[in-house]
């Protein structure tokens, strides 16, 4: 197939070289031949990480190359800093704050030119101001991070309001089509009433594992040393986690809540929890405290014919996370392994839901699902001979 004449140039500013980042920066390479003969050229002005910002020399003509991008996913899987890829040339280093104000600058001067993606593939808070300066600068934004849409409700709604210039995609379901789904039939007049959905591949897998009679501390174990889980299990356990997917989603539907307003069930009391005992005890000894009351627990839901899954359940009513009985021939009930799924229920999908189910965790999983979100941007872009 012969490269189109006409393409568009999407100039990107990556937030976050983590497992995500460093897989989105990889999948932009290797992807070159496919977005060209699309007509699309993801071009790499810059690259952020917790400390420091590396860019282009000349973010209105030219990229970072990707053999810098290859030895920068290299360089930050090693876990050294940005600084060490100065000597490749081409680009300029900024170390914070100073960082954030480039950041600012690029927006500014491209926002209005030729457009920028400012893509956030952190875990934190601390980017909400840069991505309500970016939007007011008329950049488009991708989110992988959700953070900036479960603070206060007025950043959600400051973002979503250019929602022609947002995409979020990968803050649910990784790369599974739940946003895009909801809004979807939203947009079509079929108002939404309820959504259930399994999102954390971690207790997902840990609750369709407990089926087999398996013990709890057991399973738990084994996601950890498959690596479902994050170094501390009770970051999965507590549903923090889905909390927050559960809220995007709420807000989603016009719900004007915020986490406090979530009824989260952890999976530990209190009384283990990160205050009072240290991971390794908690591995060790406290996950064996739990066995008996999830057995019971599954067994008592196994004899009504029903599963135990762990799961977000979000009603005009509120919003609600924790372990619920599903009946074992409903999607929830058959889910196994650390796959989502996700039952979207409306007017059209009263009495059988449009469900959603497929692999929702994983680096290169999420990766992918915010590449698909950048390429979505491509006709806010103009076109290059």
């Amino acid at each position: 197939m012969p490269t189109p004449a006409v393409k568009s140039v999407l100039p990107v500013v990556l937030l976050g070289c983590g497992g995500v980042g460093r897989h989105l920066l990889r999948h932009i390479v290797s992807c070159r031949p496919l977005h060209a003969n699309q007509g699309v050229s993801i071009r790499v002005v810059g690259v952020a990480d917790s400390s420091s910002l590396l860019v282009a020399d000349d973010v209105h003509s030219r990229g970072l190359d990707d053999a810098l991008l290859t030895q920068l996913c290299a360089a930050k899987s090693a876990g050294s800093p940005l600084s060490s890829l100065l000597g490749l040339g081409h680009c300029q280093l900024f170390e914070n704050p100073e960082a954030r104000g480039k950041v600012v600058d690029a927006a500014t001067t491209l926002g209005t030119t030729t457009g920028l993606v400012l893509v956030d593939c952190s875990a934190t808070y601390d980017t909400v101001s840069l991505l309500k300066d970016a939007v007011d600068r008329g950049c488009c934004v991708v989110l992988a991070n959700k953070k900036p849409l479960t603070g206060a409700y007025e950043d959600f709604q400051k973002l979503v309001s250019t929602f022609r210039r947002i995409r979020f995609e990968s803050t649910v379901g990784a790369g599974l089509p739940v946003i895009a789904s909801v809004t979807r039939i939203i947009a079509s007049g079929d108002p939404v009433s309820r959504i259930v959905g399994s999102l954390s591949g971690t207790l997902g897998y840990v609750m369709s594992e407990l089926e087999d009679g398996k013990k709890f501390s057991e399973v738990v174990k084994t996601a950890k040393s498959l690596g479902y889980t994050e170094p501390d299990p009770r970051d999965d356990l507590g549903g923090m986690d889905v909390a927050r997917k559960a809220l995007i989603l709420a807000r989603l539907l016009g719900q004007q809540i915020s986490m406090d307003d979530i009824n989260v069930e952890s999976l530990y009391p209190s009384e283990l929890g990160p205050d009072a005992v240290s991971t390794k005890d908690f591995i060790e000894s406290g996950l064996a405290q739990l066995d008996k009351g999830m057995e019971e627990r599954v067994k008592a839901a196994s004899s009504r014919g029903n599963a135990l899954r762990y799961v977000c359940e979000i009603e005009s009513t509120g919003c609600q996370v924790g372990l619920k009985e599903v009946p074992k021939d409903s999607a929830l009930g058959r889910l196994r392994g650390s796959d989502n799924v996700v039952e979207i229920y409306s007017r059209c999908y009263q009495s059988s839901p449009l469900v959603i189910q497929g692999a929702g965790a994983g680096n290169d999983t999420t990766a992918a699902g915010v590449l698909a979100d950048i390429i979505d941007l491509q006709d806010l872009f103009p076109k290059t001979a």
